[in-house]
């Protein structure tokens, strides 16, 4: 156990950015957010998951939508006493505590956010160890857990309460409503035991995430007789798959989902070559020179060739200098059911899935 107060979110947000891959939102909004409700209503606990009893109720609370829109619909108090309301009245109990559903600059942010205003812990794990577009793109799925009842709610005060057959089906369900509601609304989903969250969560995301941006932020400031690329290539554990210019960006938002493609032209020792990489909210697979080095459920970073900060898709803008990075997603996505939600094929990828570090030493796949 310990506490979150406003130095801890500046690296937590750039942390989780980077493990975002591209996607879950402006970690700089996130970040906005989640440090006005911690002024105004002070420091969140945030638990180890061993720490949660087994007969727990816990809740992960998030943003779902389009993450550009957020910056033009801000995130109300009242969406969270609401959303804890119409879940706690279903379950004929309260809430105990509360998991962010991905990492991300948003998804990371908004659940402190909650429980700063809630006072409610917050539990050190979440259900990706990344992000991903899709609700039931879940770890708490391949479980069995029900994503329902699911409540939403927009800044205007309209709310729904799902029961439904599957989780893809709330997907289906929420997605259309969002689109309804501007694009972009707040969730509260996977309603679970403490003893099913230490099952198939994955756990210290919260720690890594802070970690992860404390190394990003401090990058250049290492006392190893190493480079700070070499540095970052570490202390992330990450494939250095890319070095180029943005040369275009194609991008537009279909069903609250940002699709696109950015291209780039080698600089360094990739002068001379060619890359792109393909994103939904998320990267999905970098191709260099005509091979596939890296593909979903593997995170596909873009990182800023000097600040090495995370870029979301979003952001990506025409003549920058940037790294493009894989790093190994969490194991249970490397499963026959991880696959399944969340295998290239699943996003429309041509390919089988092959472990980026497989793909890496082999130099990349045709297939």
């Amino acid at each position: 156990m310990r506490k979150l107060d406003i130095k801890e979110i500046e690296d937590i947000a750039l942390g989780a950015a980077l493990l975002g891959a591209g996607g879950g939102g402006d970690p700089y909004i996130g970040k906005l957010v989640a440090m006005g409700a911690i002024k105004e209503n002070g420091p969140v606990t945030l638990l180890e998951p061993e720490e949660v009893a087994d007969d727990a109720l816990i809740v992960a609370i998030a943003m779902m939508g389009a993450p550009t829109v957020l910056a033009e619909k801000a995130v109300g108090e009242k969406e969270y006493d609401t959303l804890r309301d119409m879940v706690s009245q279903f379950m004929g109990k309260e809430i105990d505590a509360v998991i962010p559903i991905e990492a991300g600059g948003v998804n990371s942010m908004l659940p402190i956010a909650a429980c700063a205003h809630l006072g409610l812990p917050l539990v050190d794990a979440d259900g990706m160890g990344r992000a991903f577009p899709e609700l039931q793109m879940v770890t708490f799925t391949i479980g069995g857990i029900n994503s329902c009842p699911m409540a939403l709610t927009d800044e205007k005060g309209n709310s729904v309460l799902y029961k439904t057959i599957s989780n893809k089906w709330t997907e289906e369900l929420a997605r259309s409503v969002t689109m309804s509601c501007g694009g972009a609304v707040s969730v509260a989903l996977y309603p679970m035991t403490g003893k099913q969250l230490k099952q198939y969560g994955v756990k210290n995301i919260v720690t890594r995430s802070q970690k992860l941006g404390e190394a990003i932020r401090t990058v250049k400031k290492h006392t190893d007789d190493i480079t700070p690329e070499e540095h970052f290539l570490k202390f992330s554990e990450g494939y250095k798959l890319f070095k180029g210019k943005i040369s275009d960006v194609l991008r537009e938002t279909r069903g609250a989902f940002n699709f696109g493609k950015v291209m780039l032209e080698g600089i360094g020792d990739y002068k001379g070559k060619e890359a792109f990489v393909e994103f939904q909210n998320e990267n999905l697979l970098a191709n260099v020179d005509g091979q596939i080095l890296a593909t979903v459920p593997d995170l596909i970073c873009l990182v800023d060739a000097e600040t090495f900060s995370p870029i979301t898709t979003d952001a990506l803008k025409y003549g920058k200098r940037v790294y493009v990075v894989g790093l190994k997603c969490f194991e249970m996505w490397r499963t026959e059911k991880g696959l399944e939600l969340v295998g290239p094929r699943y996003f429309g990828c041509d390919t089988e899935y092959i472990p980026v570090e497989k793909r890496y030493k082999g130099g990349g796949a045709n297939v």
